[in-house]
């Protein structure tokens, strides 16, 4: 058993990171929320979470950034009081537990860091409620499960797709996104938002934060492929070939750095399922 605060851990969880390959916004319900089509798949990279006698939340950063200078934590922003999905998850399932939460996911990302750590502790507890498990957020229903499928609704609807091996590249800028920015940036556009692309929130996010232009050129120019808007952001990502991934990663290291930027770039997979 590992050590979790002194304590004696009785339960790891990992909580998998999602990535929305697709996503498009086909109407807004009376409650404001909006309804979505989404293929989305669970990504290789994780959350862990450690559970032990006790309450309360830790929450320890293991993101790491590249900068010009080397390898930097620039510090994640993660609530540890009750307002952390991880102790709303709790609150849900009527447990308490102490938790300690290693973050590798970062936050603001649109890679589903929070709703993933939720998700693991629902599933920790066979909690299968996916309408309310919606209500601590969209993406928490696929997160519960994940693997690949095909979400609907605001999230809660979820057709698991059969499995493909997908690798991917995945740049995060050093800021986050507000999603519920995006979403106000989306409803103000308008008819006049662009639906051509995979990611109807693409245009909502570039006017929230401008910034993202920039990334994007920077990830196409080092990669040769057409960078995506991960969710509603801040990260992007290029699809690749398996072979390639490690090689076009580099690539995008070294671009960040010759710019004397500071960003987490990620090589990732698809996995099968939540958990994995």
């Amino acid at each position: 058993m590992g050590q979790a605060s002194g304590v004696e851990t009785i339960a790891v969880e990992l909580a998998n990171a999602k990535l929305t390959r697709t996503l498009k916004i086909t109407g807004v319900r009376d409650d404001g929320y909006h309804l979505i089509e989404a293929e989305m798949v669970t990504l290789s990279l994780a959350d862990r979470l450690e559970f032990a006698p006790g309450s309360g939340l830790t929450v320890q950063d293991r993101v790491t950034w590249t900068t010009h200078a080397g390898k930097e934590r620039l510090g994640l922003v993660v609530p540890s009081d009750g307002s952390n999905l991880v102790s709303r998850a709790l609150r849900m399932v009527g447990a308490e537990f102490a938790v300690t939460l290693e973050k590798s996911i970062p936050s603001g990302a649109g890679l589903g860091g929070g709703s993933a750590d939720a998700a693991a502790v629902l599933r920790h507890f066979g909690f299968d409620d996916l309408e309310r498990a919606a209500t601590l957020g969209a993406d928490v229903p696929f997160c519960i499960s994940g693997g690949r499928a095909f979400v609907t609704g605001i999230g809660e609807f979820v057709e698991p797709l059969p499995y493909l091996e997908q690798s991917f590249v995945i740049v995060t800028p050093p800021f986050g996104i507000e999603t519920a920015a995006v979403y106000r940036a989306y409803d103000m556009l308008g008819e006049s938002t662009d639906h051509s692309g995979k990611n109807d929130l693409e245009p909502a996010a570039m006017l929230v934060e401008p910034r993202l232009a920039y990334w994007q050129d920077l990830l196409a120019s080092a990669t040769g492929k057409e960078p995506v808007l991960a969710g509603s952001g801040s990260s992007l990502f290029v699809e690749c070939a398996d072979s390639e991934r490690d090689e076009l990663a580099a690539k995008v290291l070294e671009r960040v750095k010759q710019r004397c930027e500071q960003a987490l770039v990620v090589p990732a997979k698809s996995v099968r399922s939540a958990g994995e």
